[in-house]
């Protein structure tokens, strides 16, 4: 079975944000690392060539496949800000509703810049995603959620 590629190294996280060469992806990225610093408690920690993540689950799919993902984290993409975490939780409706411009992929919150977003609101959905995520980990039993 071929091996996970997201997997985490000893990049630094910081020192990669600040590298990202877009100015509005950079602060931003600057950004969610503080805001999910304060939210996870956790140090960031690179997953894979340009994944910021904060703490791990173990996830299992009844194929055999197993891994580690972060519970948390985001990517500076050049065509979007992906948030993994965000999503996938019982509050997400009403949140997602008051958030402002954004798009929902299969396991990601995507937006373009985080002035299009109300800051109260990302900061509830980081809050709750980093509970539920808590959750899995606890459970050990992710398969069916993990990204």
């Amino acid at each position: 079975m071929a091996e996970n590629s997201t997997q985490w190294t000893d990049e630094d996280p910081v020192a990669w944000v600040e590298a990202v060469e877009h100015p509005t992806r950079r602060a931003d990225g600057l950004t969610l690392l503080a805001l999910l610093r304060e939210v996870t408690g956790q140090e960031p920690r690179m997953w894979g060539p340009s994944i910021v993540g904060f703490d791990e689950y173990a996830y299992f799919y009844p194929t055999g496949h197993s891994g580690t993902a972060p519970v948390m984290g985001f990517s500076p993409r050049k065509a979007s800000l992906s948030l993994y975490g965000f999503t996938g939780q019982p509050e997400e409706a009403d949140l997602l509703a008051r958030l402002g411009k954004h798009k929902i992929g299969k396991s990601c919150l995507y937006i373009n810049k985080l002035a299009d977003v109300d800051p109260d609101v990302l900061r509830e959905l980081a809050v709750t995603g980093f509970k539920n995520g808590l959750v899995w980990k606890a459970k050990g039993e992710a398969g069916e959620m993990a990204y």
